[in-house]
C-alpha cells in the first residue's frame, strides 16, 4: 500500500506571512493539529509546518501576542514522504522520528497530502506493525 492511498489529499495550507489566527481558525474548522506552511498558494512548496503544539508552547506558553505571523512560530526542517512511498516506510519514519503527522510532497516539493497517525491506525494494514509504530511515536524522548 502507498502513502497516496491513505493520505488526506489537498490539505489546507498557510503561508509564512499569514496570521497565527488564520492557522488556528483552519485547525478549528478542519479539525486538524498541523497545517503545512507553503511558499505561496499556487506552488504549495513546503517551507515548514505549524502545529497546535507550536502554538501552545511558543505563543500561549511564552505569553506572546497571538497577532504574530506563522513564520515566527512554525517548525522548519520537516520530515516528508512521497505519494508513492510504501506505507511501511512512512510508518518507519514516523516511529523513528516520533512524529504523528507527515506532509506528503510531490517531486517539486509541493504539498499534496498528509499522513497522520490516525490514517496509519485505520488503513495501515499489519496490526503488529501499526502497534509498534504507535508505541515508538508515543515513547518519551
Amino acid at each position: 500500500m502507498r502513502a497516496s492511498e491513505i493520505m488526506t489529499k489537498d490539505p489546507a495550507c498557510v503561508t509564512a506571512g499569514d496570521s497565527i489566527r488564520k492557522a488556528v481558525e483552519l485547525m478549528r474548522t478542519r479539525d486538524v493539529g498541523l497545517i503545512p506552511v507553503v511558499e505561496n498558494d499556487s506552488s504549495r512548496k513546503l517551507l515548514g509546518v505549524i502545529t497546535d503544539r507550536d502554538i501552545a508552547l511558543r505563543v500561549v506558553g511564552e505569553g506572546l501576542p497571538a497577532d504574530g505571523n506563522v513564520q515566527q512560530f512554525m517548525s522548519n526542517g520537516v520530515h516528508t514522504a512521497r505519494p508513492d512511498d510504501e506505507v511501511d516506510s512512512v510508518m518507519n519514519l514516523m516511529g523513528r522520528e516520533q512524529i504523528r503527522r507527515i506532509p506528503i510532497v510531490d517531486e517539486r516539493g509541493s504539498v499534496v497530502g498528509i499522513v497522520a497517525q490516525a490514517d496509519v491506525v485505520l488503513e495501515g494494514g499489519n496490526a503488529k506493525k501499526v502497534d509498534n509504530t504507535i508505541e515508538k511515536i508515543s515513547r518519551k524522548s
